[in-house]
């Protein structure tokens, strides 16, 4: 009796013993995978191996999420076309002012607006950012722009007791790069690379067909009283781009910076006045958010008359939509600059 007393107080032991070692090595397992998580740099997504859980860093830290997203909200109009383009599965969005030179009546985008409608995403509000709009539309997971005039910064505190909610910087990378960091993020990395690559083929098209005007280039948002200019500088979406396209951008002079009004900001150089004329290094200036009509405007400026895209009469408007890229909205710009640059036509 004694021994079979003892053998099962053993077999107690062992099973106390084998249960605390299962219970240690899930606590170190669950360990490494926060250890991963935190070490993450900013944009930089890891996934287990099975697909799932996924983590992205943002400037907020890491953001989780368990399986597939089926109701996301972007905050930000900047985001939305690159979501649409992956075919994310978008049910709200904010929108800007309506009915304007680059918006339709919904306060989309126009080149991605009746896309939006087609896929019965909703315009939760315009311009003013509203919480109470978003988190009717019950999302699993909220965007937010981590910069921008779309930015919903001041309502993330609020947002992230909704749903998961990711804060996304768009300013300092390409549609491109921001497509796959969010493909990688909510489980659509081969719609993303299908559709990086279906735009390469475009770039490499151009390049292929295109007599560019004389180099390097300025791109800029032009002001509409003359005053001014927004610079687009090497890392916004609109100067890779137009790296990627074979232009070379002029330097930006060290005298023009320092202006941060709209805050501190890597894609954009906030030129005027003064030193408006002197920011304007390039033999080609190109007119980002605006039409050819513009183009005239901009000649007759007296505060440029000195300059080389003037004195050279190589100035040319780009497209309205053109302010805030995305697939579309890239795509509608190598059109315009097929046109304008094609080697037959020149």
């Amino acid at each position: 009796m004694l021994q079979k007393t003892a053998q099962t107080f053993l077999s107690l032991c062992l099973i106390a013993v084998c249960s605390l070692l299962s219970a240690c090595n899930d606590k170190a397992e669950n360990d490494q995978h926060t250890d991963l998580r935190t070490q993450l740099k900013i944009d930089e997504v890891h996934k287990e191996a099975s697909g799932w859980p996924r983590t992205l860093m943002t400037s907020k830290g890491p953001v989780t999420l368990d399986k597939p997203p089926k109701r996301i909200v972007s905050t930000s109009i900047s985001i939305t076309g690159t979501l649409l383009a992956i075919g994310a599965p978008l049910v709200g969005t904010g929108a800007t002012i309506p009915n304007t030179n680059i918006s339709d009546d919904d306060g989309f985008f126009t080149q991605w607006g009746e896309l939006a409608r087609s896929r019965g995403v909703k315009s939760l509000y315009q311009t003013e950012h509203n919480a109470e709009a978003v988190i009717q539309a019950n999302p699993d997971l909220i965007i937010i722009s981590a910069t921008g005039g779309d930015s919903a910064l001041k309502l993330y505190d609020q947002l992230k007791d909704i749903a998961p909610t990711a804060v996304i910087n768009y300013g300092d990378k390409s549609w491109m790069e921001l497509a796959q960091e969010l493909g990688n993020f909510i489980g659509l990395e081969s719609n993303a690379s299908s559709l990086v690559n279906e735009f390469d083929k475009q770039i490499e098209q151009f390049k292929a067909n295109a007599l560019l005007p004389p180099q390097p280039t300025t791109a800029v948002v032009y002001y509409q009283d003359g005053t001014g200019a927004n610079i687009w500088t090497p890392e916004s979406a609109q100067g890779q781009l137009l790296t990627k396209l074979g232009f070379s951008l002029a330097t930006i002079p060290d005298s023009v910076r320092g202006d941060i009004s709209m805050g501190k900001r890597n894609d954009i150089v906030i030129a005027s006045g003064e030193r408006f004329p002197d920011a304007i290094t390039g033999n080609t200036l190109l007119l980002f958010a605006a039409e050819p009509p513009q183009e005239s405007v901009v000649k007759e400026n007296t505060y440029l008359a000195e300059t080389s895209p003037v004195r050279l009469n190589s100035i040319y408007a780009v497209g309205n939509d053109t302010f805030r890229l995305d697939y579309y909205s890239s795509s509608n710009l190598i059109k315009r600059l097929t046109k304008l640059f094609a080697k037959d036509d020149r």
